[in-house]
């Protein structure tokens, strides 16, 4: 093991090496300055906004209670515009680069990056999977239930984020992930529709169901993600954002080939059954998704996620105003305790102290020695200047023994 020595003290101790995400970003994460913050302001901003949107949109898009379209289609138009905007802002890139740099736009950057962020197929595959849900869970809750639902995510991801990058939670952070769980319960409370059922299933059965799928596989999606664009922090976010999307693009588009084959040729058509609302849905898909890069490169999937509490509000709120839904006692209990949780969370109270590891404990006892060692000089030399500064009274001169 490698010896390190304290720059105060100057004792050796052993370092423990610990495994990070990467170098570069660990540079990033320790240069916390006030740009930095206010990008995750605008983030959580435009989250909660677009999050908001986004049931709203999906709820005016149905058309007697069902879809008129396909899924598949509204997601592969969505990943296609991704994939637009990334080559634009790629190609903007690559024109303010300075002399003598690599060329952003060159086949051979293009190759080593393709090799280096491979791993970005992984959440590609999983997005794919859960847009597609997101419209399943149309059929069973109103929009406010669903953007309840999806913050069930926070909970997975956290466990995921323990397991795969290593992060550490303390016991209070870990306490309000289950204050969220708790409120979000109680606003799920009687949003089931009565009597009711979808394919052959009763719907309570097909809605859990739903819901347990559609919240692990974003939870998977979002920690994959996060780790694949952290790991390759030196990449530019738009070229990694190229595969990512491009990825995308290309497994919906298997999933429209595969829905041609089962239902027929007419199927084929991505664009039967649009209106001026799936095209909105579209756009504030893209939008999005384009964000949430964002998130996972620069900021944190927990903060990601919680922003899209906030955004409970507006949808509830929204989807009151628009189609008539009540806002219960439940769900403004359970929003209530959401932002309890949130608040505990990113308190400072809750952040995770740093402990002693291997060797930690040895720095800090020599430290503590060397202290009192320079605490008993000054001490000493405070008594010798007070015995050269005293002043002997004539009876201090009698000498303590006989002669």
């Amino acid at each position: 093991m490698a010896m390190t020595e304290c720059s105060v003290c100057h004792s050796r101790f052993t370092a423990t090496a610990s495994k990070t995400v990467s170098k570069a970003y660990d540079r990033h994460r320790s240069d916390i300055s006030s740009k930095s913050r206010a990008l995750n302001i605008l983030l959580v901003v435009g989250d909660c906004i677009l999050v908001g949107l986004q049931p709203i949109l999906v709820y005016m898009s149905k058309v007697d209670g069902s879809f008129k379209f396909s899924p598949i289609s509204v997601n592969f138009l969505t990943e296609a515009t991704k994939v637009l905007f990334a080559i634009m802002m790629l190609s903007f890139q690559a024109r303010r680069q300075k002399v003598g740099e690599k060329s952003l736009l060159s086949i051979s950057t293009f190759v080593e990056a393709a090799r280096n962020n491979a791993l970005l197929a992984v959440p590609a595959l999983l997005y794919a999977i859960n847009n597609y849900l997101k419209f399943i869970m149309q059929l069973y809750f109103n929009p406010a239930t669903v953007k309840m639902l999806s913050n069930l995510k926070v909970l997975v991801i956290a466990v995921l984020l323990k397991i795969i990058m290593r992060r550490r939670f303390s016991i209070i952070q870990w306490e309000a992930l289950a204050l969220l769980l708790i409120g979000i319960s109680v606003n799920q409370l009687r949003s089931l529709p009565e009597g009711t059922t979808a394919l052959g299933l009763p719907v309570a059965t097909g809605a859990y169901l739903y819901t347990l799928i559609f919240v692990t596989v974003p939870s998977l999606a979002s920690v994959f993600n996060e780790y694949a664009l952290k790991s390759q922090f030196e990449t530019s976010i738009y070229l990694q954002n190229l595969f990512l999307y491009g990825y995308g693009a290309i497994f919906n588009f298997l999933g429209i080939i595969g829905t041609a084959i089962l239902k027929g040729p007419s199927s084929f058509n991505i664009l039967q059954g649009h209106s001026r609302a799936t095209m909105l849905l579209i756009f504030n898909n893209a939008a999005q998704g384009i964000l949430s890069s964002f998130f996972f490169k620069y900021a944190d999937t927990i903060l990601k996620k919680y922003s899209s509490t906030v955004a409970t509000i507006f949808t509830g709120i929204a989807s009151a105003a628009l189609f008539g839904h009540t806002l219960t006692i439940n769900f403004i209990l359970g929003i209530s305790i959401v932002f309890i949780s949130m608040h505990q969370f990113f308190s400072p109270l809750s952040k995770v102290k740093d402990e002693p590891k291997n060797g930690s404990l040895e720095m800090i006892d020599s430290q503590n020695n060397q202290r009192s060692k320079d605490a008993s000089f000054i001490n000493m030399a405070a008594r010798a200047n007070e015995d050269a500064s005293h002043r002997v009274e004539p009876d201090e001169k009698t000498p303590l023994l006989p002669i």
